[in-house]
């Protein structure tokens, strides 16, 4: 597989980079014949593009220098129209519940490729840890999918993802003091680790926003809840992955770094990607990223007087992001991880963390009443259907009676505190 060097590869002139209509329009993908993971790459590709255009907007409205907010929105309008591009590939008969199984199976294979090439274990913990919640997800969504369309989740991710329990949706909701995180050092931190972190927050960052400007097209009432309880689950990982990032980077260093991960993901697609008309977008819109790039850097050399072979400290970045079945890694982390908690930017064991954990409190506040993403797995149970018959060897029923023991306590203490 060929290595990423940015600095050795040829961009396209920002000239050259507009579209008209028909080049920015091009035909779906067949949702019954395309790979799984050709859909993922689009989805991820979209929330890369996504991700950009909304910091560069950000930014802009806090820059002051005329030629840096120009060269911001002339990047944009590009980032812009790839974004379009994208995220066009996906077909008109594809519903929106066929849709969640491909962000799903995304968040899974992504964070678990990330995790297992991640250098710093503070922040490969963090990924294993949301891993297992994603994982979850997918299963969730999966049973919702067999109950309102009558298909198996399998159909979309072609079995190369599993579509069984992770950490219990119905426990993942914590307390906003147990999203803190640690930040990675941007003097000492490796380019691999800013690359996974922009990587994970735009991934994470488009599913929050999905699942909240899709999730109420649903008549069914249990889906409309399901989307609103697993939309505030990705709000807390988006929020947790955001932390990750060193805030002592300036503005110009982190659009640089945004821009290297356009590329850098492009690239990483195009390596793998088996269907050659996309492969052919993803190679296009790898060289127009390098130019941004470029660009980004030519305005860090002039404001900051730095270059961005200082921030990167290499001129190759290793390894790829791969899309792949990560089945027996996935496994490995829900068996040996799904009872480990968020407890001062760290993960402790359910069993030690204090009675007084924030997260009780705040789970028993919004698990008040019937919890949509238990109802979903009743409900499959109920017409007989088999993907709510899995267990983790008990693991799961484990970890929810250590906390529903956790909630009575908290419960028959609330009254004299």
């Amino acid at each position: 597989m060929a290595q990423f060097k940015p600095f050795e590869m040829d961009g396209i002139s920002m000239d050259e980079q507009f579209m008209s209509w028909n080049e920015m329009v091009k035909d779906p993908y067949n949702k019954r014949s395309v790979d799984a993971y050709t859909r993922t790459r689009v989805i991820l590709m979209n929330g890369i593009e996504n991700n950009a255009v909304l910091t560069s907007h950000a930014m802009e409205r806090m820059i002051g220098e005329p030629e840096i907010k120009r060269k911001l929105a002339m990047i944009r309008r590009a980032d812009s129209q790839q974004q379009q591009t994208v995220n066009w590939l996906n077909p008109a008969d594809q519903s929106v519940l066929e849709t969640t199984i491909g962000y799903e199976q995304t968040a899974v294979d992504l964070t678990a490729n990330l995790a297992k090439n991640e250098p710093d274990p503070y922040v490969k913990s963090v990924l294993d840890f949301a891993l297992i919640e994603d994982f979850d997800h997918l299963y969730r969504y999966g049973c919702l999918l067999e109950i309102l369309e009558g298909n198996d989740p399998d159909f979309i991710t072609q079995g190369k993802t599993e579509a069984k329990p992770g950490r219990p949706t119905s426990i993942e909701h914590r307390h906003p003091d147990d999203s803190m995180r640690k930040h990675y050092d941007k003097d000492s931190a490796d380019i691999k680790t800013k690359m996974n972190y922009i990587t994970i927050v735009s991934g994470e960052q488009q599913t929050e926003l999905f699942y909240k400007s899709h999730g109420f097209m649903y008549p069914e009432d249990l889906a409309r809840k399901l989307y609103a309880e697993i939309a505030e689950i990705e709000e807390q990982h988006v929020t947790q992955y955001g932390l990750l990032g060193d805030p002592r980077e300036t503005m110009l260093e982190k659009m640089a770094l945004i821009q290297l991960s356009e590329a850098y993901n492009y690239f990483s697609c195009a390596q793998t990607e088996t269907d050659s008309r996309i492969k052919r977008i993803w190679e296009q819109f790898a060289k127009m990223e390098i130019t941004h790039f470029s660009i980004c850097n030519d305005l860090l050399q002039k404001y900051e007087k730095r270059d961005m072979r200082e921030v990167m400290q290499t001129d190759v970045i290793e390894p790829l992001i791969v899309f792949e079945s990560n089945k027996d890694y996935v496994n490995r982390i829900v068996e040996k991880q799904i009872d480990l908690m968020p407890h001062n930017m760290i993960f402790e064991r359910l069993s030690d963390l204090p009675d007084d954990w924030a997260t009780f409190g705040y789970q028993r506040a919004v698990n008040t009443g019937d919890v949509p993403s238990e109802i979903v797995v009743h409900t499959v149970q109920q017409v007989g259907g088999e993907m709510a018959k899995l267990d983790q060897a008990g693991s799961i029923r484990r970890v929810k009676q250590e906390m529903a023991r956790r909630a009575q306590i908290e419960l028959a203490a609330a009254p004299s505190r």
